[in-house]
């Protein structure tokens, strides 16, 4: 909670409480109007000085003026009690839509650090010495060691490493990198020192081009106007103008064209009681109140949404658009497929996690995840790695050789290739090939059931944008059932089609949403009508740019956040139409001079009551067939991969 939200909670507290106890007091007339100008203060002042200060600027018709004259003249008007309470009515509506609207995204370039604060360069002794990037010039040789992430792009000339391009293209493996290479910024170095000639400047590099696309976009984006502003430049010049007309034309025309008394008096306080019912009480809680029901009803079910405007654009999405890695598929490596020739399954996994039982690499770590039995009595020896190709051991006696295609053929084994999809690790005994294991980007298990059940919802395309490679890109979106794909995409590649996808789209159209977790999904999420980001594993960054963050990284859940927004609209919709629709029968009763201060107030209270609860039921929600998983499903084990 603000400060400000904290100040206007004690406010609301204080005028609440000096209104009950008004009701105790004995005094009449002038005294207790004096008396009554208290609360009437505490709770109004900043409306009374936003409505000077429009009318100062010429901009008297909002809610701040309408609000301003209607609970002033019900105070003229001897209605002490109704014009505070009107304006305690207002504020509370007010702190819930402060509520609603959530809070400020803050300076999204602060959160993202894929662009490290220095760069590492050799001094005169050759000991390493850290500098600023933006020190840095082109040509410079700068060291990056293991675990760092490269701050300035530029060309490898020494050294082989492997790359974790995640943050940059999403791509699910790693990459290996050699002399002659690109390194780009923000990429981490996962094994060897590698020096680097950089060939851009730091603010001409990706990670900092990355962060001017989070900043451009965000400015391109658009947001859904307060409905109550939008309302009040119709309605408010309206009630004041028909006010004006009861309070002077009407006794004109009765004085001059019917020879009747103007009883000014009875028309002037009709006008100001008209002025009272038009006070938008109702309105200005109920609306607020359902969106933040709804917010309330998603945070139920793990979808946070960061204001009510999203809500609404949630509502009326068309276009979903999803980030691959990490998003529809875990994000971490599987051993999908085993694949043994000459011997058996559990032997090939058994010889593979014995030979990578010392490497940290990626890949390794998955392959031993898949046999968790290998610390047996087995011996390995003289473990090798072999840069570029894969590891070689001795494992009881025998030489074990696994990894890729070139290792294979240095050893002379016959290997052959595999048609499933993903990286192949290739297995050979003292030269004979023995069978191969693929390693792949698992699909999570409701990723397919997601994209069915927002078809069925309503979404008429479904996209997915990745930095992957197109065979793996491919592969997912044939399996997933999605309408379009797009594969091998840098962030900047990734803004371009989805402002492509949005200059397709024609006059009345829903909204484009887009889907994702990583640093590198940060400007499309910004970009987007709406953004989605996953909470759980998704980066600061990728949650700090999204409207809405799904907190168990599960699909489903956009389907569920769309019936969530949806019913909370149809609500909105319906509390609006209620609350005008009394709101208008109240006005002409009141012009003709059949409705009283109090059965307007009665009235207009009777409409609030009845859109709360019409917006408490937005909190609950028919999950349609969603069933979120909580937890992650377990790695996968010898007996599931039985039949890959």
């Amino acid at each position: 909670m603000t400060e400000k939200q904290k100040t206007m909670v004690v406010r609301i507290i204080v005028a609440a409480v000096l209104l009950v106890a008004l009701e105790f007091v004995s005094f009449e007339g002038w005294m207790l109007g004096a008396l009554y100008v208290a609360p009437y203060l505490v709770i109004g002042y900043d409306i009374l000085r936003k409505a000077a200060l429009g009318v100062s600027h010429g901009e008297f018709f909002d809610e701040s003026f309408l609000m301003a004259i209607a609970t002033l003249g019900a105070m003229v008007l001897g209605e002490y009690r109704e014009g505070a309470a009107v304006m305690l009515f207002y504020q509370i509506g007010e702190l819930f839509q402060s509520y609603a609207v959530g809070k400020s995204r803050g300076n999204i370039s602060a959160l993202m650090d894929i662009r490290p604060d220095y760069a590492n360069i050799e001094g005169e002794n050759g000991q390493l010495e850290r500098v600023d990037p933006d020190d840095v010039e082109v040509g410079t040789t700068i060291v990056v060691q293991p675990g760092e992430r490269i701050p300035i792009d530029g060309k490898i000339i020494s050294g082989t490493t492997t790359l974790d391009t995640k943050a940059l293209t999403g791509e699910s493996l790693p990459r290996e990198a050699g002399v002659g290479d690109e390194a780009l910024s923000g990429c981490i170095n996962l094994s060897g020192v590698i020096r680097i000639e950089t060939t851009k400047e730091a603010d001409e590099s990706t990670a900092a081009k990355i962060l001017e696309l989070v900043e451009n976009s965000s400015m391109k984006k658009s947001r859904s106007e307060n409905f109550i502003t939008r309302f009040a430049r119709v309605y408010t010049p309206f009630v004041c103008a028909f006010a004006v007309v009861l309070a002077v034309a009407v006794p004109l025309v009765r004085m001059g064209l019917m020879g009747l008394s103007p009883d000014w008096a009875v028309w002037i306080e009709r006008a100001f009681i008209l002025l009272v019912i038009s006070c938008p009480c109702a309105l200005v809680i109920s609306v607020p109140l359902s969106f933040f029901a709804g917010i309330g009803s998603a945070s139920a079910n793990g979808v946070l949404v960061k204001g009510s405007s999203y809500l609404e654009l949630l509502a009326n999405a068309e276009t979903v658009v999803f980030d691959k890695t990490g998003t529809l598929t875990k994000g971490v490596f599987d051993v999908s497929a085993v694949h043994p020739d000459v011997i058996e399954q559990t032997e090939l996994l058994h010889l593979t996690a014995h030979v990578e039982r010392y490497s940290t690499h990626p890949i390794a770590n998955s392959l031993r995840a898949a046999y968790p039995n290998e610390a047996d009595d087995c011996t390995v020896e003289n473990v090798e790695e072999i840069a570029g190709q894969g590891i070689r051991a001795l494992v009881n006696g025998k030489t074990v050789c696994v990894g890729n295609e070139k290792l294979m053929d240095a050893v002379g084994a016959e290997w052959h290739p595999c048609e499933k999809t993903g990286t192949t690790i290739h297995v050979a005994i003292d030269g004979q090939y023995v069978g191969h294991v693929v390693i792949s980007d698992v699909v999570k298990a409701t990723s397919k059931g997601a994209i069915k059940l927002l078809h069925e919802a309503g979404v008429k395309k479904t996209v997915m944008l990745t930095g992957d490679a197109k065979p793996v890109a491919d592969a997912v979106a044939e399996e997933l059932g999605l309408d379009m794909v797009c594969s091998e995409l840098l962030p900047a590649d990734k803004v371009e089609k989805v402002e492509e996808l949005l200059s397709q789209k024609k006059e009345g159209d829903g909204m484009l949403a887009f889907v994702g977790d990583g640093i590198n999904d940060a400007p499309v999420l910004a970009r987007a009508d709406i953004g989605v980001a996953m909470g759980a594993m998704g980066s600061d960054a990728a949650i700090e740019a999204a409207d809405v963050v799904l907190m168990y990284d599960d699909p489903q859940q956009i389907s569920l956040a769309m019936r969530i927004a949806r019913k909370t609209m149809a609500i909105v919709k319906q509390n609006i139409v209620m609350a005008l629709g009394v709101k208008a029968a109240c006005l002409i009763l009141g012009a003709l001079g059949y409705a009283t201060m109090w059965m307007a107030i009665f009235a207009d209270v009777g409409v609030m009551v009845l859109a709360v609860l019409n917006a408490l039921r937005a909190l609950s929600v028919d999950k349609g067939g969603v069933v979120l998983l909580e937890t992650p499903r377990p790695a996968a084990t010898v007996n599931s991969l039985a039949s890959a």
